[in-house]
Protein backbone atom coordinates (compact mmCIF):
# COMPACT_ATOMS: atom_id res chain seq x y z
CA UNK A 1 0.00 0.00 0.00
CA UNK A 2 1.69 3.47 -0.69
CA UNK A 3 2.13 6.06 1.50
CA UNK A 4 3.72 9.13 1.72
CA UNK A 5 5.11 9.53 5.06
CA UNK A 6 4.03 12.58 7.01
CA UNK A 7 6.14 15.51 7.67
CA UNK A 8 6.53 18.16 10.24
CA UNK A 9 6.98 21.28 9.00
CA UNK A 10 8.68 24.58 10.59
CA UNK A 11 5.98 25.16 13.14
CA UNK A 12 6.25 21.41 14.46
CA UNK A 13 2.49 20.87 12.78
CA UNK A 14 2.41 17.54 11.34
CA UNK A 15 1.52 17.08 7.82
CA UNK A 16 -1.18 14.51 6.89
CA UNK A 17 0.44 11.61 4.17
CA UNK A 18 -1.84 11.54 0.94
CA UNK A 19 -4.36 9.08 0.51
CA UNK A 20 -3.13 5.50 0.07
CA UNK A 21 -4.29 5.27 -3.61
CA UNK A 22 -5.20 7.57 -5.99
CA UNK A 23 -8.09 6.03 -7.87
CA UNK A 24 -11.24 3.76 -6.59
CA UNK A 25 -13.13 2.11 -9.37
CA UNK A 26 -16.43 0.36 -8.05
CA UNK A 27 -18.55 -2.17 -9.66
CA UNK A 28 -21.96 -1.70 -9.53
CA UNK A 29 -24.82 -3.95 -9.38
CA UNK A 30 -24.12 -6.54 -6.10
CA UNK A 31 -21.56 -3.81 -5.17
CA UNK A 32 -22.33 -0.38 -5.09
CA UNK A 33 -25.61 -1.23 -5.93
CA UNK A 34 -27.74 -3.50 -3.68
CA UNK A 35 -31.25 -4.92 -4.45
CA UNK A 36 -34.30 -3.05 -2.63
CA UNK A 37 -35.70 -6.64 -2.95
CA UNK A 38 -34.64 -9.87 -3.43
CA UNK A 39 -34.90 -10.89 -6.97
CA UNK A 40 -36.82 -14.05 -6.55
CA UNK A 41 -39.63 -11.74 -4.43
CA UNK A 42 -39.59 -9.19 -6.78
CA UNK A 43 -40.14 -11.93 -10.00
CA UNK A 44 -43.17 -13.85 -7.92
CA UNK A 45 -44.82 -10.61 -6.88
CA UNK A 46 -44.87 -8.79 -10.59
CA UNK A 47 -45.43 -12.19 -12.44
CA UNK A 48 -49.31 -13.34 -9.95
CA UNK A 49 -51.26 -10.75 -12.34
CA UNK A 50 -49.90 -12.79 -15.26
CA UNK A 51 -50.50 -16.38 -13.72
CA UNK A 52 -47.38 -17.18 -12.74
CA UNK A 53 -46.90 -19.51 -9.69
CA UNK A 54 -43.22 -20.70 -9.68
CA UNK A 55 -41.71 -20.81 -5.87
CA UNK A 56 -39.44 -17.84 -4.81
CA UNK A 57 -37.04 -20.90 -4.43
CA UNK A 58 -37.70 -22.19 -8.20
CA UNK A 59 -37.30 -18.80 -9.21
CA UNK A 60 -34.24 -17.85 -7.73
CA UNK A 61 -32.55 -21.19 -8.43
CA UNK A 62 -33.79 -20.39 -12.73
CA UNK A 63 -32.35 -16.81 -11.88
CA UNK A 64 -28.50 -18.51 -11.33
CA UNK A 65 -28.69 -21.14 -13.92
CA UNK A 66 -29.70 -18.40 -16.74
CA UNK A 67 -27.49 -15.70 -15.73
CA UNK A 68 -24.25 -18.48 -15.01
CA UNK A 69 -24.75 -19.98 -18.58
CA UNK A 70 -22.45 -19.18 -21.09
CA UNK A 71 -23.38 -16.36 -23.38
CA UNK A 72 -22.94 -16.94 -27.66
CA UNK A 73 -22.20 -13.07 -28.19
CA UNK A 74 -19.51 -11.23 -27.50
CA UNK A 75 -21.32 -8.94 -25.10
CA UNK A 76 -24.33 -9.85 -22.60
CA UNK A 77 -25.41 -6.39 -22.79
CA UNK A 78 -25.37 -4.68 -25.89
CA UNK A 79 -27.58 -1.33 -25.72
CA UNK A 80 -30.56 -1.92 -23.47
CA UNK A 81 -29.53 -5.47 -22.47
CA UNK A 82 -33.51 -6.48 -23.40
CA UNK A 83 -32.25 -9.94 -25.33
CA UNK A 84 -30.00 -11.10 -22.50
CA UNK A 85 -32.82 -10.47 -19.85
CA UNK A 86 -35.57 -11.68 -21.78
CA UNK A 87 -34.00 -14.66 -21.72
CA UNK A 88 -33.14 -14.42 -17.94
CA UNK A 89 -36.31 -13.83 -16.85
CA UNK A 90 -38.07 -16.26 -18.79
CA UNK A 91 -35.50 -18.99 -17.56
CA UNK A 92 -36.08 -17.97 -14.34
CA UNK A 93 -39.76 -17.76 -14.31
CA UNK A 94 -40.98 -20.20 -17.54
CA UNK A 95 -43.45 -17.03 -18.56
CA UNK A 96 -42.62 -15.62 -21.67
CA UNK A 97 -45.31 -13.38 -22.02
CA UNK A 98 -43.94 -10.01 -23.29
CA UNK A 99 -45.99 -7.72 -20.64
CA UNK A 100 -44.59 -9.31 -17.96
CA UNK A 101 -41.09 -8.95 -19.27
CA UNK A 102 -41.24 -5.18 -19.94
CA UNK A 103 -42.91 -5.03 -16.33
CA UNK A 104 -40.09 -6.87 -15.17
CA UNK A 105 -37.27 -4.92 -16.91
CA UNK A 106 -38.93 -1.27 -16.53
CA UNK A 107 -39.24 -2.38 -12.60
CA UNK A 108 -34.87 -2.27 -12.44
CA UNK A 109 -34.83 0.91 -14.35
CA UNK A 110 -35.80 2.85 -11.58
CA UNK A 111 -34.16 3.63 -8.56
CA UNK A 112 -36.10 2.35 -5.65
CA UNK A 113 -35.54 -0.92 -6.99
CA UNK A 114 -31.92 -0.48 -5.90
CA UNK A 115 -30.55 1.22 -3.15
CA UNK A 116 -26.72 2.28 -1.98
CA UNK A 117 -25.04 0.39 1.10
CA UNK A 118 -24.95 1.77 4.51
CA UNK A 119 -21.94 4.65 4.22
CA UNK A 120 -21.80 4.63 0.76
CA UNK A 121 -22.31 8.14 -0.18
CA UNK A 122 -20.61 9.66 2.53
CA UNK A 123 -17.41 7.52 1.81
CA UNK A 124 -17.63 8.51 -2.00
CA UNK A 125 -17.83 12.22 -0.44
CA UNK A 126 -15.01 11.76 1.84
CA UNK A 127 -12.52 10.04 -0.93
CA UNK A 128 -13.57 12.85 -3.21
CA UNK A 129 -12.93 15.82 -0.85
CA UNK A 130 -9.67 13.78 -0.46
CA UNK A 131 -8.60 13.86 -4.18
CA UNK A 132 -9.21 10.12 -4.62
CA UNK A 133 -10.33 9.98 -8.35
CA UNK A 134 -13.97 7.60 -8.77
CA UNK A 135 -15.31 5.60 -11.14
CA UNK A 136 -17.79 2.97 -11.50
CA UNK A 137 -16.85 0.15 -13.95
CA UNK A 138 -19.59 -2.00 -14.67
CA UNK A 139 -21.40 -4.71 -16.85
CA UNK A 140 -24.52 -3.73 -17.34
CA UNK A 141 -26.67 -1.68 -20.14
CA UNK A 142 -27.88 1.23 -21.03
CA UNK A 143 -29.91 1.79 -17.52
CA UNK A 144 -27.03 2.49 -15.16
CA UNK A 145 -26.48 6.17 -15.57
CA UNK A 146 -30.37 7.16 -14.77
CA UNK A 147 -30.24 4.76 -12.05
CA UNK A 148 -26.85 6.61 -10.63
CA UNK A 149 -28.89 9.44 -11.13
CA UNK A 150 -31.71 8.17 -9.44
CA UNK A 151 -30.01 7.29 -6.65
CA UNK A 152 -27.79 10.97 -6.47
CA UNK A 153 -24.53 9.15 -6.91
CA UNK A 154 -23.78 10.08 -10.43
CA UNK A 155 -21.97 13.48 -9.85
CA UNK A 156 -20.13 11.94 -7.66
CA UNK A 157 -17.81 10.21 -9.94
CA UNK A 158 -15.21 11.26 -12.27
CA UNK A 159 -16.08 8.30 -15.16
CA UNK A 160 -18.69 6.23 -15.49
CA UNK A 161 -17.80 3.25 -17.95
CA UNK A 162 -20.13 0.78 -18.81
CA UNK A 163 -19.96 -2.44 -20.88
CA UNK A 164 -22.77 -1.76 -23.21
CA UNK A 165 -21.32 1.58 -24.05
CA UNK A 166 -17.53 0.89 -24.22
CA UNK A 167 -18.12 -2.81 -25.61
CA UNK A 168 -15.26 -4.86 -23.14
CA UNK A 169 -17.31 -6.67 -20.51
CA UNK A 170 -15.06 -7.93 -16.97
CA UNK A 171 -13.10 -9.61 -16.88
CA UNK A 172 -11.58 -8.14 -20.33
CA UNK A 173 -8.92 -6.05 -19.14
CA UNK A 174 -9.60 -3.36 -21.38
CA UNK A 175 -12.43 -2.19 -19.87
CA UNK A 176 -10.29 -1.29 -16.97
CA UNK A 177 -7.88 0.32 -18.74
CA UNK A 178 -10.58 2.79 -20.55
CA UNK A 179 -11.80 3.76 -16.77
CA UNK A 180 -8.22 4.45 -15.58
CA UNK A 181 -7.62 6.34 -18.55
CA UNK A 182 -10.63 8.26 -17.77
CA UNK A 183 -9.49 9.26 -14.49
CA UNK A 184 -6.03 9.75 -15.41
CA UNK A 185 -4.53 7.10 -12.92
CA UNK A 186 -2.14 4.28 -13.16
CA UNK A 187 -3.32 0.88 -12.53
CA UNK A 188 -0.53 0.79 -9.65
CA UNK A 189 -2.09 3.30 -7.93
CA UNK A 190 -6.02 2.62 -8.14
CA UNK A 191 -7.69 -0.05 -6.53
CA UNK A 192 -11.05 -1.84 -7.75
CA UNK A 193 -13.56 -3.06 -5.43
CA UNK A 194 -16.04 -5.95 -7.01
CA UNK A 195 -17.92 -8.79 -6.24
CA UNK A 196 -17.07 -11.37 -8.84
CA UNK A 197 -13.57 -13.40 -7.99
CA UNK A 198 -13.48 -13.38 -12.12
CA UNK A 199 -14.92 -10.57 -13.64
CA UNK A 200 -13.59 -7.93 -11.38
CA UNK A 201 -10.50 -9.91 -9.20
CA UNK A 202 -9.03 -11.99 -11.75
CA UNK A 203 -9.65 -9.01 -14.43
CA UNK A 204 -8.33 -5.84 -12.29
CA UNK A 205 -5.34 -8.26 -11.13
CA UNK A 206 -4.56 -8.92 -15.36
CA UNK A 207 -3.00 -5.27 -15.65
CA UNK A 208 -1.75 -4.96 -12.39
CA UNK A 209 -4.87 -3.26 -10.58
CA UNK A 210 -5.47 -4.63 -7.14
CA UNK A 211 -8.78 -5.67 -6.21
CA UNK A 212 -10.97 -5.83 -3.21
CA UNK A 213 -13.46 -8.68 -3.08
CA UNK A 214 -16.75 -6.76 -1.58
CA UNK A 215 -18.00 -9.56 1.17
CA UNK A 216 -14.68 -11.00 1.75
CA UNK A 217 -11.84 -8.17 1.62
CA UNK A 218 -13.82 -5.34 2.77
CA UNK A 219 -17.31 -5.82 3.97
CA UNK A 220 -18.85 -2.19 4.47
CA UNK A 221 -17.91 1.15 2.66
CA UNK A 222 -16.43 2.63 6.02
CA UNK A 223 -13.65 0.06 5.62
CA UNK A 224 -12.88 1.00 1.93
CA UNK A 225 -12.88 4.52 3.32
CA UNK A 226 -10.79 3.75 5.94
CA UNK A 227 -8.26 1.51 4.09
CA UNK A 228 -7.61 4.76 0.80
CA UNK A 229 -7.61 7.18 3.66
CA UNK A 230 -5.26 5.65 6.82
CA UNK A 231 -2.95 8.18 7.55
CA UNK A 232 0.78 6.81 8.99
CA UNK A 233 2.40 9.24 11.68
CA UNK A 234 6.02 10.05 10.55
Amino acid sequence: MRCVSAAVGGGGRERRSSPAYDGLLLDAGGTLLQLARPVAETYASLGRRYGMSKSEVSIKEGFKRAFSAPWPKTLRYQGDGRPFWRIVVAEATECTNNDYFEQVYQHYAHGDAWRLPAGAYETLRDLKDAGVKLAVVSNFDTRLRKLLKDLHVSDMFDAIVVSSEVGHEKPDPEIFKIALDQIGVEASKAVHVGDDETADKAGANAIGLECWLWGQDVRTFSEIRDQILTRFPQ
